[in-house]
């Protein structure tokens, strides 16, 4: 059965390669993103189901916009796939309040606007699938990346809260958990403004890994990531959360680990009740 899509951030990496392969699989797709031209390529490969449209995530009139445009053009919305987001890189200390606002405007209040006025057209339907990107930083802290995973961490709390409230009507939702992609994600950290040397031996490590991630040879494709939401989209009852990418495992294992660790030591020593 055919679906109907609407995608951000598909200028580039995985919103561009998931776009791609919806296209070619004869879905019906509004992919966005903030600037039209960078989609002139998509559009013309895919001129009988890719619709282009400009959609920056934290303009709440475009978000409205877009979701006309799909409903307009298609009738509908299947699902949604909340995937722009950018990184901002700093310690906790040097983030500022404005760095810090910018990123959860994307990253978190972004997937919120939109997918709120995407659920009008689901409660209409009684029907829909709302997917949002995260990452292992949302379950696993990184240092240097403190901004980044504080939103992914609000992201995934929201999208389990929607889980839970639209349920009923029809409406999934699926948190996808990503690990190292050859996306060019470090080309588009941003960097604070501040930075302060006593964080260096903590955050420069950091910084080196993500600027090396395209080089390594593990590195998972954009194209995995597109087969896995395609075949995620057939399933009758979709997971809440899906890692995606051969190294997560061993990032969220550790994760789940130190904090079933930490709850049992907190536990057993009595210390939740204060007493």
């Amino acid at each position: 059965m055919t679906k109907r899509w609407l995608v951000t951030g598909c200028s580039s990496g995985l919103g561009q390669a998931l776009a791609a392969r919806l296209a070619a699989e004869g879905e019906q797709v509004v992919a966005t993103a903030r600037r039209l031209e960078t989609l002139a390529g998509l559009a013309a490969q895919h001129p009988g189901n890719l619709v282009a449209a400009a959609l920056d995530v934290r303009d709440p009139a475009q978000c409205h916009a877009a979701v006309e445009r799909a409903v307009t053009t298609f009738g509908g919305i299947d699902v949604l796939v909340n995937n722009a987001a950018y990184g901002q890189f700093g310690t906790f200390e040097e983030v500022s309040d404005a760095e810090l606002a910018a990123q959860f405007d994307t990253n978190l209040f972004g997937s919120w606007r939109l997918t709120r006025a995407v659920l009008p057209v689901w409660r209409a339907q009684r029907s829909g699938h709302a997917v949002f990107v995260s990452s292992i930083a949302g379950m696993v802290p990184f240092p240097g990346l403190a901004a980044y995973t504080a939103s992914k961490f609000a992201l995934e709390g929201a999208a389990e809260s929607l889980a839970a409230e639209a349920g009923h009507l029809g409406v999934k939702v699926t948190i996808l958990q990503p690990g190292g992609f050859a996306t060019g994600y470090s080309s588009n950290l941003v960097m604070p403004e501040i930075r302060i040397a006593d964080y260096a031996p903590v955050s420069d490590g950091m910084l080196g890994a993500l600027r090396g991630m395209n080089a390594k040879a593990e590195i998972n494709s954009p194209e995995l990531f597109a087969d896995v939401v395609w075949r995620l989209s057939r399933m009758e009852s979709p997971p809440l959360r899906l890692p995606v990418g051969s190294d997560t495992e061993a990032y969220l294992e550790a994760a789940y680990d130190a904090r079933r660790s930490e709850y049992d030591r907190v536990i057993k020593a009595g210390h939740h009740t204060l007493d």
